[in-house]
């Protein structure tokens, strides 16, 4: 349980968890907060009395707003930020039951399986040194092999009775001086370029297509585990360096001393507890009206999807995982459809509603340049590699941001995507000369409003031609 508490909960407070999504996200603050307070939520629940903790479940979050304002963005940095199992998945991957497409079950299955990394990978590092200490004993064996037992001809015809004359080989000593010597020189790192052969576990390949329709996804993951375990394990003799050799054999003996059952029962609890889920495109399986022909699909989707979020029992490899108190964040631009036109009882299970407002001129010019690795960051990086200096004036940018502003008024309204399309568009020819350029000493690139106007103006205007080209 004291590796669920280190993994599962962010000791951040929500002004923290804001902060850090500030670096990467501008705007958004609503969103922000209310996955911030969620989080946090899961940090106070588990300061309850324990018979209080199975009564208090998280409250999921459905996040509203148009493409390109940073839903997507928010869950990402999200995966990174929490130390607890996350997964994103698309609505739209899976349909009803009987249609082609994934179970939603499916979902929970991939969730415990990114719990049992998680602890696996704790696990590994907490064996780590152990670990690395056997692996140079069995270098050593490889380096400074046994010296093998001699035995007479007439030993091969009456081996019992020969093997009770001949004195026994001498018993390996790990004081010895030539395994000493090894052991000092190996540890020094003056064999790491050294090519020995090492005997490896031949890893099966996975028999992929076997059983992978819908719902029996579940039971080929059982049989393709089943067959493998019946399998005996093949080894294969390899030529490495003692430097690779280590880490295989590193990784060897740390999987030898983990137990795996341990892990896949913490893993279980982890990802019942802790577990995030992001339903992204929620909107494409809203049904609006009545519902019939296809629609008859997508309203299968949220039914299937429906026990999973207010709480079921999803039987897994690992063992079966309770979903009551995993946390549900949904998102869609709803441009087609309205949140009411999901199902009442999805509707219900998503709580606290977020909007994302559309983005500004004011913020794109921000997007441009305040997050960590910006966009503008993120060129000059790039064509720094070829030699060439990128030198964006102020006014650039605005005028940048301007037109990322008119284009998404006059087409679609694609929020910070347009900036990629615009900045690709106006360093297209820098980008292509790049190289020929350093060649001629040409190092310094100036981006003023002039470049950007001469660049993106006229297809700008041009409302028939930014359609298609911005």
């Amino acid at each position: 349980m004291d590796l669920i508490k280190e993994l599962g909960v962010n000791e951040q407070t929500p002004k923290e968890i804001v902060t850090e999504l500030d670096k990467h996200i501008i705007g958004q603050t609503d969103a922000k907060r209310s996955v911030a307070i969620a989080l946090r939520n899961r940090w106070r629940s588990r300061q309850l009395p324990e018979d209080m903790q199975d009564d208090v479940i998280p409250k999921n979050i459905l996040m509203i707003g148009s493409t390109g304002v940073g839903k997507t963005e928010i869950a990402r940095r999200l995966a990174k930020l929490v130390k607890a199992p996350f997964i994103k998945v698309e609505a739209t991957k899976f349909t009803e039951v009987g249609y082609v497409g994934r179970d939603v079950e499916s979902i929970i299955r991939d969730l415990a399986h990114i719990s049992v990394r998680m602890v696996r990978q704790q696990r590994t590092e907490e064996v780590k040194e152990k670990a690395a200490k056997l692996a140079v004993e069995r270098l050593l064996d490889v380096l400074v092999p046994e010296p093998k037992k001699t035995q007479s001809p007439l030993g091969r015809l009456f081996g019992s009775v020969e093997d009770q004359q001949q004195p026994e080989a001498e018993p390996v000593d790990d004081k010895k001086p030539g395994r000493e010597f090894v052991r000092k020189r190996l540890e020094a790192g003056k064999l790491e370029d050294e090519v020995i052969e090492l005997e490896v576990a031949d890893a099966a390949k996975p028999m992929v297509g076997m059983f992978s329709g819908s719902s029996l996804e579940g039971m080929s993951d059982n049989i393709q585990d089943m067959i493998g375990s019946l399998i005996p394990k093949r080894f294969k003799k390899r030529k490495v360096t003692v430097a690779a050799a280590r880490k295989i054999l590193e990784q060897e003996e740390a999987e030898k001393l983990i137990d795996m059952e341990e892990v896949s029962e913490t893993a279980v609890k982890l990802a019942e507890h802790s577990g995030i889920v992001f339903l992204d495109e929620i909107d494409k399986v809203a049904v609006k009206g009545g519902s019939g022909g296809p629609d008859v699909s997508r309203e299968g989707v949220q039914r299937d999807i429906l026990p999973i979020v207010e709480g079921s029992t999803v039987m897994t490899k690992y063992g079966p995982v309770k979903t009551d108190h995993i946390l549900f964040i949904a998102a869609g631009a709803f441009h087609m459809a309205k949140p009411s036109d999901l199902i009442p009882e999805l509707q219900g299970r998503f709580p606290i509603r977020v909007e994302l407002i559309s983005l500004k001129r004011e913020d794109f010019e921000r997007i441009l340049t305040e997050p960590q690795n910006a966009l503008i960051t993120q060129y000059k990086a790039l064509l720094e590699t070829e030699g060439i200096t990128l030198e964006f004036k102020p006014e650039a940018i605005g005028r940048l941001a301007q037109l990322a502003s008119d284009v998404n008024e006059q087409t679609e309204d694609i929020g910070a995507r347009r900036l990629h399309t615009l900045l690709e568009k106006l360093l297209e020819e820098v980008s292509f000369d790049a190289p020929d350029m350093a060649a001629e000493g040409k190092t310094k690139v100036e981006i003023d409003a002039d470049y950007v106007d001469k660049r993106l103006k006229d297809i700008a205007k041009n409302h028939d031609l930014s359609q298609f080209i911005l």
